[in-house]
């Protein structure tokens, strides 16, 4: 069996391509039509992003969701509660199998010897739950452990705490699937940040031939201060013609965010004289902040509007000079009267 991240790691990439899927072929909803939901899938998204459910014994729910949607225009699609309905009744699914699976291997959680521990790693949620622990106070109790592999001298004290804890209490299924909750949905927020905004824009790239390198393909983009990597770099970081950044955020934390990719867009463009900063904002950001930030960011555009973006970008790659606004003059050298 797989660990819950794997799992929600393959159900999120699905849905993602579920997602690009349906903005491809409604040209971003601008050209929906009614045979677009004869794909369920579509449908079920569609209709989580408008924030309404769907009766598929309805004769007309294809024209009931397009009604909706006009009817909410003044409401944006939510992206990240379109993907992860499907995200989480995927994992959800999944852990209550690597519950009844735990619960199979240990006769019903009356029998937690070593051997058990040691061979099942990804029950380690179900294991901790059961416990009532954190994944810190675990590791504090046993030492280093994770639901991809434990050690011996792990297994052993898990072993014993299951056998002193557990054995004489009436496990509650429902109870353990409610704790096991915050696990899935700290999984899942962590991977709509590093997964599903990034693909969105990958998606818009590739989809205006705009040639690009992420995070993970390229080293370092030089700067003034610091080398760092930037979310996306186009089309590559020894001669870039633009960096794009991807952040969400709330209201909280708006102000923080924006003066950390700030400083870090005076960086590389007072390093790269003619690179164009972008920077992709999802969440409650502040009109103050965001404000701010255009008087740095060549662009500040929200994750829905990644297709115009590319565009613009493609403009740039193809030589148009006009696309750039902010030139930053900015560098370090010793003064001459230092000693």
């Amino acid at each position: 069996m797989e660990t819950i991240y794997s799992k929600a790691t393959t159900a999120i990439n699905t849905e993602i391509n579920i997602y690009l899927d349906l903005i491809n072929q409604t040209n971003s909803f601008k050209e929906l039509k009614t045979e677009i939901f004869n794909n369920k899938e579509f449908a079920e998204m569609f209709a989580y992003g408008i924030g309404t459910t769907i009766d598929f014994l309805r004769s007309d729910y294809k024209e009931y969701l397009i009604n909706e949607y006009k009817r909410k225009s003044a409401l944006k699609f939510d992206i990240e509660n379109a993907v992860t309905y499907g995200v989480y009744k995927i994992v959800r699914e999944y852990v209550i199998e690597l519950y009844n699976g735990a619960n199979n291997v240990t006769s019903g959680f009356k029998k937690f010897n070593e051997q058990i521990i040691l061979d099942n790693p990804e029950m380690l949620p179900i294991f901790q739950n059961l416990l009532g622990y954190s994944r810190a106070q675990l590791i504090k109790k046993v030492g280093s452990i994770s639901d991809t592999r434990i050690s011996k001298p792990g297994a052993k004290k898990i072993s014993e705490l299951l056998t002193d804890q557990i054995i004489k209490k009436t496990v509650d299924k429902n109870i353990t699937l409610q704790r096991l909750e915050i696990t899935i949905e700290g999984i899942v927020r962590d991977l709509v940040g590093r997964v599903l905004f990034e693909q969105v824009v990958a998606n818009a790239l590739t989809r205006a031939q705009v040639p690009y390198l992420r995070e993970g393909d390229y080293s370092r983009l030089t700067g003034v201060v610091y080398d760092n990597r930037a979310d996306f770099v186009v089309p590559n970081e020894k001669d870039p013609i633009a960096f794009i950044e991807v952040r969400k955020s709330s209201s909280r934390h708006a102000s923080l965010y924006a003066k950390d990719k700030m400083f870090s867009a005076i960086n590389w463009k007072g390093k790269h004289k003619k690179v164009i900063g972008v920077i992709i904002v999802e969440g409650d950001w502040t009109q103050a902040t965001l404000q701010t930030m255009s008087s740095i960011f060549d662009y500040v555009v929200p994750l829905e509007k990644s297709n115009e973006l590319a565009s613009i970008l493609k403009k740039a790659v193809d030589g148009d000079e006009s696309i750039l606004k902010w030139l930053i003059e900015f560098s370090i050298s010793k003064s001459q009267k230092f000693k």
